[in-house]
């Protein structure tokens, strides 16, 4: 294998097949990134079994080969390799690394006992990349991080039609993001719960592509998988098992009082306050007339106040969250303004843009457990 390509295409590209490699791969051959150097030019793939990553790049090849090599080495070089072309050369169980006047030689792997990548299954349909990536995120923030809940850690994927529906809960809050997209077939229902951590970081990857493919398989060869293509890049992973829970019913579908508060001057507030507020204690929120009180700490401790002007229609009310849980909702808003609708003040409470917010917005729920009080 020998080609020439780019020094900023290269470390790019690795970096980003990289991100997905297992700190403790259970093969040693998973720690490393195939590079195959083909008529088409460098193909850059990863496979840890569970999650796949494949990048295609331009490269001028003088011999068509295959070479597998440790990724995070690989990635660590690119990353600093002066500004200049770069040569990669096969020799023999070895692979060259020319930039400029810098050379590095690293040992390769056997790429015999690396495992086949999975196939994409059929393409379902295509969004924007900034749109998907939005949404994703707004929604992964709810993702429960407890590996023996397994199912919590997911993201449930609705597809009806043209719409899509995403939705993440982790027991303490809920976050609900609906979006439309370009399906193939307008016909088409299905459904599935994919990894949180997986689906943000390749959300996020793809948000500069002007055009996301969404793979699903409904059945037969690929069941269990869903893939995302974009800008030459392609990443795959296989679904979660396990039943997600119910989270419509748990949506309100009235309020006894709406409050509507500036984002940003909440979200400032509530960090204030939190610093006096010791790990896992929440900040007591009061609505009453035209006034928001925030306070945190109690007794003998540290204590703030800080008093905001809010609007509210309905009842008066007091109730209090965990402040990380909530800045983590104002920040997904999005909005100028954020609405809470409350019922009571050990129910949950549900946040959305305020009547102001841009077109989208308004889909995105956020229904936060409160922390009862105990005076």
């Amino acid at each position: 294998m020998k080609l020439r390509v780019e020094r900023d295409v290269l470390a790019d590209s690795v970096a980003w097949a990289a991100r997905t490699l297992p700190s403790r791969p259970s093969l040693p051959v998973l720690a490393g990134l195939v590079l195959t150097a083909g008529s088409d030019g460098l193909t850059i793939s990863s496979f840890d079994y569970e999650v796949s990553g494949r990048v295609e790049i331009d490269a001028d090849v003088s011999d068509e080969g295959v070479a597998l090599v440790s990724g995070r080495l690989l990635a660590d070089i690119a990353r600093a390799l002066p500004a200049a072309p770069v040569v990669l050369e096969s020799e023999g169980s070895r692979l060259a690394i020319t930039c400029g006047r810098s050379s590095f030689v690293l040992p390769t792997l056997p790429a015999e006992d690396y495992p086949q990548l999975p196939s994409m299954p059929t393409t379902s349909g295509t969004i924007g990349g900034r749109s998907f990536a939005d949404a994703v995120a707004q929604v992964a923030i709810a993702a429960g991080r407890d590996d023996t809940l397994p199912t919590l850690t997911g993201v449930r994927l609705e597809i009806e039609g043209t719409a899509i529906t995403l939705a993440a809960t982790d027991r303490y809050r809920l976050a609900v993001r609906d979006f439309t997209w370009q399906p193939q077939s307008p016909s088409i229902t299905t459904h599935a719960l994919i990894p949180a951590r997986t689906l943000a970081d390749t959300a996020k990857s793809l948000a500069d592509v002007d055009e996301v493919l969404i793979a699903l398989a409904s059945g037969g060869s690929g069941e269990g998988l869903i893939g995302f293509e974009g800008d030459r890049r392609r990443t795959t992973t296989r679904l979660l098992d396990g039943e997600f829970p119910k989270y419509r019913t748990l949506l309100p579908t009235e309020s006894s009082a709406i409050a509507t508060v500036d984002t940003t001057v909440l979200s400032d507030a509530v960090k204030r306050v939190a610093l006096v507020a010791e790990r896992n204690t929440p900040v007591r929120l009061a609505f009453e007339g035209s006034e928001l009180t925030l306070r945190a700490g109690a007794g003998d401790d540290a204590t703030a106040v800080e008093v905001l002007e809010c609007t509210i229609d309905g009842d008066a009310i007091d109730i209090a969250f965990n402040p990380s849980y909530l800045l983590d909702g104002l920040a997904a808003i999005n909005a100028g303004t954020t609405q809470f609708a409350f019922t009571q003040s050990t129910r949950p409470a549900v946040l959305t843009a305020g009547v102001e917010a841009a077109s989208g917005a308004d889909s995105y729920k956020y229904l936060l457990m409160p922390v009862r009080l105990t005076g």
